[in-house]
């Protein structure tokens, strides 16, 4: 088995912290045993070590805490590079060949709309950047109002369908017909919320898509927000950190990691600014997944 330079780090330290430990312990019980007699010594002697082998179990877990963080932003830095660099050497490519060769008029429209998809990419790559230090950063109820919730997903899932090319079976929608959901929040960071886990439904569908978008008012104070997906599912180890920062599973479709990580993370920072939170539910690898947004019903200004 491939052991990654994480993991040795985060080994090596692991056993480091704990045989200072037990060398503590062990001197712990050196000076009872040589002082069992002496109230005064005994005492101090037990807090000082106590104190000591506390010291090194909180070092030891910080140190494997930044050891893992940091990992997770080379591994990110490496994703976004990726997503950064393939369309612009695609973009590049097409226009040295327009550049170089006589093409006929349906081949330049072509190439102009595999360009024009290239920057599509790049863009959203840049605004997956920047949603997510606005995620982290954003405080307050700031741009708030009252917002047609199902309006919102409504749009975005048209947007979708049109953006992927996608058939209404491939993208299915399910909501209430004439009942408007309303809530109070931003627009821009709800529809952004919306688009990030239809957006990842789609990533992670694998060749076959079918995608089922539910809108539901299960009480009267809740909205919930169900995207199911067939796709290639996730381990149940993974289910709680999918919406950390940076974190990212492996597809084992493709045998690959897709995205930058910020993704699932920005949709719970948002829905717990608004007052609700986002979770994932998933039978296991390839057995699809489920990702469900809840949030505060209102029905007032």
């Amino acid at each position: 088995m491939h052991i990654t330079r994480r993991a040795k780090k985060i080994a090596f330290f692991i056993t480091l912290g704990a045989c200072l430990v037990g060398l503590a312990l062990a001197l712990n019980v050196t000076w009872i045993v040589l002082n069992w007699r002496e109230v005064v010594p005994l005492v101090l002697g037990i807090t000082f070590f106590t104190l000591i082998i506390a010291g090194l179990v909180v070092y030891t877990v910080f140190l494997v805490r930044e050891i893992h963080k940091n990992e997770q932003q080379d591994s990110f830095l490496n994703a976004v590079t990726h997503e950064l660099k393939t369309p612009i050497a695609s973009i590049r490519l097409y226009l040295e060949t327009l550049q170089s060769r006589q093409l006929t008029e349906a081949k330049q429209r072509d190439f102009y709309r595999i360009m024009l998809e290239d920057t599509d990419r790049l863009l959203g790559t840049v605004e997956q950047i920047l949603k997510a230090g606005e995620a982290r950063q954003a405080s307050g109820k700031k741009n708030w109002e009252r917002v047609d919730f199902s309006e919102i997903v409504v749009e975005t899932v048209e947007l979708a369908r049109l953006r992927h090319h996608f058939p209404p079976e491939v993208l299915h929608f399910t909501g209430p017909t004439d009942e408007k959901i309303y809530l109070r929040g931003n627009p821009q960071e709800l529809r952004t919320a919306v688009f990030n886990l239809v957006e990842n439904a789609v990533k992670y569908s694998g060749e076959k898509k079918e995608i089922e978008i539910d809108l539901l008012t299960p009480n009267i104070d809740t909205i919930l927000l169900r995207v199911r997906d067939k796709g290639v599912g996730i381990p149940h180890p993974e289910l709680k950190r999918i919406f950390k920062r940076f974190y990212r599973v492996a597809s084992s479709a493709t045998g690959r990691v897709k995205g930058t990580g910020l993704g699932l993370f920005i949709v719970r920072t948002i829905a717990r600014r608004h007052g609700g939170d986002a979770f994932a539910e998933s039978e296991g690898a390839g057995r699809g997944s489920t990702f469900t947004l809840r949030l505060p019903r209102v029905y007032s200004v």
